[in-house]
């Protein structure tokens, strides 16, 4: 059993930046790794993924203000937020995909406000 422990969320400024963290457990490979995202009142939408080649997309209102990375070692993925907007303000979920099974972490709050 795959279990994700998500850190690094909280309140930022306008134009700040946070980084999130995603750690998984009880794997030892994750053939995909991302986050997604769920705005109040909104569906939940995919932010970045990234693959074992290192691979990534990204959704196109976070292109150049958002990094993804990963650390195969520590089966971990990162989330670099950058120049951060009101509109980022949700819950982001980490979504890891190892041996077949998609797995979802708790949840962390991204609130974005002066």
């Amino acid at each position: 059993q795959v279990q994700l422990v998500e850190s690094g969320g909280g309140l930022v400024q306008p134009g700040g930046s946070l980084r999130l963290s995603c750690a998984a457990s009880g794997s030892r490979f994750s053939l995909a790794m991302g986050w997604y995202r769920r705005a109040p009142g909104k569906e939940r939408e995919k932010v970045a993924v990234i693959n074992n080649l290192h691979t990534t997309t990204y959704a196109d209102s976070v292109k150049g203000r958002f990094t993804i990375s990963r650390e195969n070692a520590k089966n971990t993925v990162y989330l670099q937020m950058n120049s951060l907007k009101s509109e980022d303000t949700a819950i982001y979920y980490c979504n890891v995909f190892s041996g077949g099974t998609y797995y979802w972490g708790q949840g962390t709050q991204v609130t974005v406000s002066s």
